[in-house]
């Protein structure tokens, strides 16, 4: 492996200089190195790279951020089936497996071809609105349904693969990857799944129920969650969200479908350190 891409989320190496000594070291050890720049604007949120950026022959990304920098790596650049790597500059970072201090070295491993690389499946889903089908996204991390607006609990009616399931009264639902298991959805109290597993796990959010708990589902399940209603009204809403970014409001009536996507995202890893090394120490970390 010799071609690589850096993406740099610029909150996070405000003045590239991190970027600059990967790019310099890579360059340094007869490797191709070229970056580019995620920056956060106070108006249109991040400003996403275009994939007409990975320059061609790239063999590896290395993303330096957090996990929320790899995961928008991994939606822009998915199509192009490179394998990802995360450099850690935020807080705990259970996706990123180096930090600055690491980065270095494994630069060295991966120009050795020393390394493995992991597939990691995808959520694939879509809202039905109005009874109007709505364009499909597709999630690394999880789908979240949740409330819109203060005090507002709302009524999820679920069915796995066409059959009825349950009806939850809460703030919301996740449903997550083995990967997002490590996020939202253990902020919520759902299990941490490891990582290669295939499965779904579904979360409620702040169920208004004693023994509404989390529930893990095959990866090959359909999930149809269905928005109820709680008042005669029937001007509940709720909104709904992949990898934390915003998809659309839905009202009372409406639906959200999720399965597995058909593609998976790809990540470099470089050592044979088990899952349960790596979460024992992340739940160290301070």
């Amino acid at each position: 492996m010799k071609h690589f891409f850096i993406v740099t989320n610029q909150q996070k190496d405000e003045e590239l200089t991190l970027t600059g000594r990967v790019q310099d070291y890579i360059l340094s050890r007869g490797g191709a190195c070229e970056y580019g720049t995620i920056q956060k604007h106070e108006t249109d949120g991040f400003k996403s790279l275009n994939p007409e950026e990975l320059p061609e022959g790239c063999e590896c990304v290395i993303c330096i951020g957090g996990d929320g920098t790899l995961i928008r790596t991994a939606h822009e650049f998915l199509k192009e089936h490179v394998p990802i790597i995360g450099v850690n500059r935020g807080h705990i970072g259970y996706l990123c497996e180096l930090d600055s201090q690491t980065v270095f070295g494994a630069i060295d491993a991966l120009m050795k071809d020393e390394y493995m690389v992991e597939e990691r499946m995808m959520l694939h889903g879509y809202c039905i609105r109005g009874g109007e089908k709505q364009p499909p996204h597709r999630a690394l991390n999880d789908f979240v349904i949740h409330r819109s607006g203060l005090g507002q609990v709302v009524n999820l009616t679920i069915s796995v693969n066409g059959e009825y399931l349950n009806t939850y009264s809460a703030d919301g639902m996740i449903v997550a990857t083995p990967t997002g298991s490590t996020a939202y959805s253990m902020s919520a109290g759902g299990p941490i799944v490891d990582p290669k597993a295939e499965l779904f796990v579904m979360t409620p959010i702040s169920p208004h129920s004693l023994n509404s708990r989390s529930i893990v589902l095959g990866a090959e399940d359909e999930i149809t969650i269905g928005i109820g209603s709680r008042r005669m009204e029937q001007d509940e809403q709720v909104e709904v969200s992949f990898d934390g970014e915003s998809a659309m409001q839905l009202a009372v009536g409406d639906q959200v479908v999720i399965r597995r996507s058909a593609v998976s995202t790809r990540f470099v890893k470089l050592s044979n350190r088990s899952f349960l090394e790596i979460l024992r120490k992340k739940m160290q970390a301070p």
